[in-house]
């Protein structure tokens, strides 16, 4: 997870990819897809705007108080889990707004300026200056590398890939 995509073999995905029949968006180098029960192919082209709303996002300070109390609540065995955040992805088209909601790949929270970070990385795709293919290339280049990234890490990915054309 990098910001808001998931990026796998598979493709880069907004939020974490979709256990069936639950729909997701799949980012491709033609345009989004969306998948599941009411899949729709659109091209970058078409697309006029493409945004991640409810994206739960912390500051650094404010993320690691989440985790000590978690740590803390299951050190005491009063800690459940809570599940993934549930977040929408609108894409404009023509002036026709498709939302479609996805869950956040972040434990607790992104970092603000992850957020910010990866809505500019989407109004690239969609202005045609550049593709959901610097993150498939990152991924194969590192060798689909395991585990969670530190944030700063993950920030200063999305700001390269800001950068590259």
């Amino acid at each position: 997870m990098v910001g808001l995509f998931w990026i796998q073999s598979g493709g880069t995905y907004l939020g974490t990819p979709p256990v069936p029949p639950a729909p997701g968006v799949l980012l491709s180098a033609t345009g989004p897809l969306i998948v599941g029960p009411d899949p729709q192919e659109t091209l970058w082209s078409d697309v006029t705007d493409l945004q991640v709303t409810e994206a739960p996002a912390r500051s650094t300070a404010a993320r690691w108080a989440a985790r000590a109390a978690s740590v803390a609540a299951a050190a005491l065995n009063a800690w459940t889990p809570p599940g993934p955040v549930e977040m929408t992805v609108v894409m404009t088209t023509g002036g026709h707004e498709t939302t479609t909601p996805v869950f956040s790949g972040a434990s607790s929270a992104y970092t603000e300026r992850e957020v910010d970070l990866s809505h500019g990385l989407l109004a690239r795709f969609v202005r045609g200056e550049s593709s959901p293919a610097v993150m498939s290339d990152w991924w194969n280049a590192e060798q689909q590398p395991d585990g969670a990234l530190p944030s700063r890490h993950r920030e200063a990915l999305l700001e390269s890939w800001l950068h590259m054309g």
